[in-house]
């Protein structure tokens, strides 16, 4: 996962050297960091969740490249963890 430094935002104009603090919920995450959570769905089955409001929407940097929000991500991961706690395999089964 990326780590990004939060700053306090400079008090003069920022300038090409200077990093622009990101607000943490705008943390972005690539497919390797999603594969680091535990979240080892392929492409095609990612697209598939995104499509039917199962998984956060990916956001397209440029050309293929495409990352998610941390933010969102971690929701989700928290939503998997409550259901946990209400579902049980066998009422599917």
């Amino acid at each position: 996962m990326h780590n990004v430094e939060l700053h306090d935002p400079p008090r003069t104009n920022h300038t090409a050297s200077q990093a622009i603090p990101l607000p943490p919920e705008k943390v972005l995450l690539t497919r390797a960091d999603l594969k680091a959570l535990g979240i080892t769905k392929s492409n095609v089955s990612l697209l598939r969740a995104e499509a039917a409001g199962r998984f956060p929407r990916r956001a397209r940097l440029n050309g293929t490249s495409v990352v998610w929000f941390r933010d969102e991500i971690f929701s989700f991961l928290q939503e998997l963890s409550d259901a946990r706690k209400t579902q049980v395999y066998a009422d599917y089964i």
